[in-house]
């Protein structure tokens, strides 16, 4: 984590996003001629001249706004000024020169930190457009003239910037960092949870369903393990997504659960479960799961009423009972050290490996108590059981003929593997072969 940390920062809508996608090489940063898109910092690794830096994407700056929006994006972006290693300060050539660009200036003069100034929107070759020598007078030094949509003046911009870098140190990159996605519906308190654990306001928290519209990686570690806690936007049903930037928030939280090791479900105590459709995407990428359920202080209790909760949450999600369930208080904070227990124990679940003898021996006693089904006098018969992979477990069971191995004879077995051997927080993927089947 001692990579350097270059931050791109302007006024709204001067092409920050562009820029950090055509630099990062992916379409990590929601892109749209709205200004207020990217709310919160945006992370992504980039590489030039064989230096490897982080890259943050920040929400634009309004010095003079009223708007509660507008006021936490200029928070967000001086976060990220104060921890960047080098600034690149984007303007806008078909705008100009504005006093906004002036003060954002003086703003980041007062931070002490490299500035790298770039004029965006340089898109034809040949003579700079003469509107272009105005930017001397930021007196930040020579402007780099760059073009974010076909990537002109990029390679100039970035050898700018890796030029104030300090000497390279050989840092072995985190192999032991676990990535935690945060997911849930919008307003459960995502957000919430996440600046409770990193202590700071990192991501933008607002009683405005929808604020947080990217998915934000924030590093932390303790004395339990390293962590990459990803914040995701709320996932809503397909029905009410509306704006096409929330179209975009709903991909960028299923690329997170694709790229998490665990996934934590929140879901609000005061509404219990009210859509399924967030753990299903989970579930069915195979990630080890912990319900979180949150502001469970707002509930009033008797002593039946976290059982209650409890069977409710079995019940509206049936295919999910190998999650454990947390009761939570962001805003107290009740619970929350439990978290990271919880974690390093369903990923460790999830990355166990079970040896094919004691899996055979699993398999032999679940037949002899529970014999396989028949059709039209025909037996299923089973050979033998072996484990292919972990995150999630995957076993491949070889029998006689797999249309005879009936869906509910194969929840059985995998009752019976999670009964010997836990896996708890996990979900389990069992394969069938007969034979004449190929090696995949």
């Amino acid at each position: 984590m001692s990579k350097p940390i270059v931050a791109i920062v302007g006024r709204p809508n001067v092409g920050k996003s562009m820029l950090f996608n055509k630099l990062i090489g992916q379409r990590l940063s929601i892109v749209e001629d709205t200004p207020g898109v990217t709310r919160d910092r945006i992370y992504g690794e980039c590489e030039w001249c064989g230096r490897k830096f982080t890259l943050v994407d920040t929400g634009g700056i309004e010095p003079r706004t009223d708007s509660q929006i507008l006021t936490f994006m200029r928070e967000q972006a001086q976060i990220a000024i104060e921890n960047a290693t080098v600034i690149i300060f984007l303007t806008d050539i078909k705008t100009g020169l504005t006093a906004s660009d002036q003060e954002v200036a003086n703003m980041l003069l007062r931070s002490r930190k490299p500035i790298v100034l770039a004029v965006n929107k340089m898109d034809s070759v040949g003579a700079p457009n003469p509107d272009y020598y105005e930017f001397y007078n930021l007196g930040l030094g020579d402007p780099v003239a760059v073009s974010a949509v076909h990537g002109h003046g990029t390679g100039d911009l970035l050898d700018a910037c890796v030029a104030y870098f300090p000497d390279e140190e050989e840092a072995e990159e985190e192999s032991d960092v676990l990535k935690v996605a945060i997911i849930g519906k919008p307003n459960v308190g995502k957000s919430s949870l996440t600046n409770r654990i990193l202590g700071q306001e990192r991501v933008i928290v607002s009683n405005v369903a929808g604020t947080t519209r990217d998915a934000i990686d924030s590093y932390f570690e303790n004395e339990t393990g390293k962590y990459v806690f990803i914040d995701t936007a709320g996932m809503r049903k397909k029905s009410r997504i509306e704006e096409s930037i929330e179209k975009y928030s709903v991909l960028r939280a299923t690329m997170a659960i694709d790229r998490a090791d665990v996934c934590l479900i929140m879901i609000d105590a005061t509404e219990g479960v009210t859509d399924t459709k967030v753990a299903g995407l989970a579930h069915e990428a195979g990630k080890a799961c912990i319900i979180v359920v949150n502001k469970w202080d707002l509930v009033e209790k008797d002593g039946k009423t976290m059982d209650k909760m409890r069977e409710d949450i079995r019940r509206d999600l049936s295919y999910m009972t190998y999650a454990p369930i947390l009761f939570i208080s962001a805003a107290t904070g009740q619970r929350v050290p439990r978290l990271f227990e919880l974690i390093n124990y369903v990923h460790s679940q999830a990355c166990t490996r079970i040896t094919t003898g004691m899996l055979n021996n699993v398999l032999e006693d679940a037949q002899t108590r529970v014999q396989p089904p028949t059709d039209k006098g025909k037996r299923l018969k089973i050979y033998y059981m072996t484990q292919v992979g972990v995150c999630p477990p995957h076993f491949v069971i070889f029998c006689n003929d797999r249309q005879l191995f009936h869906f509910s004879y194969q929840r059985y077995i995998e009752n019976c593997i999670r009964n010997v051997f836990g896996l708890e927080g996990t979900p389990i993927i069992l394969s069938i072969r007969q034979k004449g089947d190929k090696e995949e």
